[in-house]
């Protein structure tokens, strides 16, 4: 095992997400595909994340190593852009949150756009509201 290589690194994370997600659906009624319970869905869904991962993990046995390159200060900035998120939407409202999250978050990136960062920020609070008004759930856009 390969601990400095980024692709069976991430295979092992996709496949760990998918365990916690597959384990937790088991706590739903699963059913059948005639007739599909609560959990039926996130099960199969985490079932193909696990299968992706194994796939990463096998293929990066037979490519070029990519080693693992920690960088402090783009997790800090994603940290900042996330619990700024959640602070803004909380007191604030949700549509501020997601364009700090995008804004703060970009500085991590390889190139800053003001124009990117505006569409990205349009097309999550469009996604937003579309939660709220198609799926009724109670965001705090305002």
């Amino acid at each position: 095992m390969n601990f400095n290589n980024l692709n069976f690194i991430r295979g092992l994370c996709l496949m760990a997400i998918a365990l916690l997600f597959g384990v937790v659906s088991l706590n739903y009624k699963v059913g059948e595909f005639g007739r599909a319970g609560p959990g039926l869905f996130p099960l199969l869904v985490s079932c193909l994340v696990f299968l992706i991962g194994l796939i990463t993990v096998v293929r990066s046995r037979f490519v070029k190593p990519v080693p693992v390159n920690y960088n402090m200060k783009n997790i800090a900035l994603v940290l900042l852009g996330l619990c700024g998120f959640a602070v803004l939407s909380e007191y604030l409202n949700m549509i501020a949150g997601i364009v700090f999250l995008v804004f703060c978050s970009s500085f991590a990136g390889t190139s800053y756009s003001v124009v990117r960062n505006l569409k990205i920020s349009a097309g999550l609070i469009a996604i937003a509201f579309m939660f709220r008004n198609l799926l009724g759930l109670q965001l705090p856009l305002f």
